[in-house]
């Protein structure tokens, strides 16, 4: 049983999430990564969530991030690794991390005593999250906190993200859905990333996603023109609510005045990045 309002746990991720996220979006990662010699476009993403775990190869990549097509991950890494360590990777995404929140928020809201709050709330959330089977939010649990506030909040953002994301890995292997189904489903629902941008970034082809799609139509979740079945909605459904059930604990140990304090704060944080253009306009949707 949980103490927290009906899907708490999930409105505050929501809000959380995309003050971490809008460093995948901005071009700062990849400069600070090519000042160090990194050319390869292609690896930032790969190079910017794999670092905490060191001198990885594209077999746990592929493993931890579950929807990204292996051959692409085994075009960057391990070779990655010859030309930038692990370590200068994460100081470079710290300073990413740092010109993009100044630039999507402003140099007030870093400097502001609701982020030095809201930074304080969501390390405190982080506080309760488990280590077990959540290989992403392990490795980036052993990195240290920053000291500004605002990347402190980064950087606990970074934690409670990927607490999220391996809890939900462990639904959609529950359920059986393999990686480009999963994201075949969540395009259909409208809510997540449209099927351009999956193409574009997670490897797979045309012919690919297509077959993931007629997968999912002999399962019964997919409609002859792609939209979910009622039981498609029903699985998405499950799926998100059993995320919201393995994801509680930091948000129970918050407290619920604390959960809705921190919603608020980084509720104004994200839209005010929204409103900067911190996301692609047509990121989220079914076409």
């Amino acid at each position: 049983m949980t103490s927290l309002p009906e899907r708490a746990t999930r409105r505050c991720h929501t809000v959380v999430n995309p003050l971490h996220s809008a460093v995948y979006f901005a071009p700062d990662y990849g400069h600070e990564l090519a000042r160090l010699g990194m050319e390869e476009r292609g690896a930032v993403y790969f190079v910017s969530r794999a670092a905490a775990f060191g001198r990885v190869g594209a077999g746990v990549v592929t493993a931890t991030f579950y929807n990204f097509k292996h051959e692409l991950i085994a075009r960057h890494l391990p070779k990655v690794w010859d030309v930038i360590s692990p370590e200068a990777a994460l100081d470079a995404r710290l300073r990413a991390a740092d010109s993009v929140l100044r630039r999507v928020l402003g140099d007030e809201t870093v400097a502001s005593k609701e982020m030095a709050e809201a930074a304080e709330l969501a390390l405190r959330a982080t506080e309760a999250c488990s280590r077990a089977a959540r290989p992403l939010y392990a490795a980036h649990a052993d990195l240290p906190v920053p000291d500004a506030p605002h990347l402190a909040f980064w950087h606990a953002a970074t934690l409670l993200r990927e607490h999220r994301g391996d809890s939900h890995l462990m639904t959609l292997v529950g359920a059986g859905l393999d990686g480009v189904e999963a994201l075949a489903s969540h395009a259909a629902s409208g809510k997540g990333m449209s099927p351009k941008w999956i193409l574009r970034t997670r490897g797979w082809n045309e012919d690919e996603w297509t077959a993931a799609q007629d997968r999912l139509r002999d399962r019964g979740l997919l409609t002859a023109d792609n939209e979910l079945t009622e039981a498609g909605t029903e699985l998405r459904a499950a799926l998100e609510n059993e995320t919201d059930r393995l994801d509680a604990a930091p948000y129970e140990h918050l407290g619920a005045a604390g959960v809705a304090r921190l919603t608020e704060l980084a509720g104004a944080f994200t839209t005010t990045a929204l409103e900067r253009g911190a996301f692609p306009a047509d990121l989220i949707g079914k076409r």
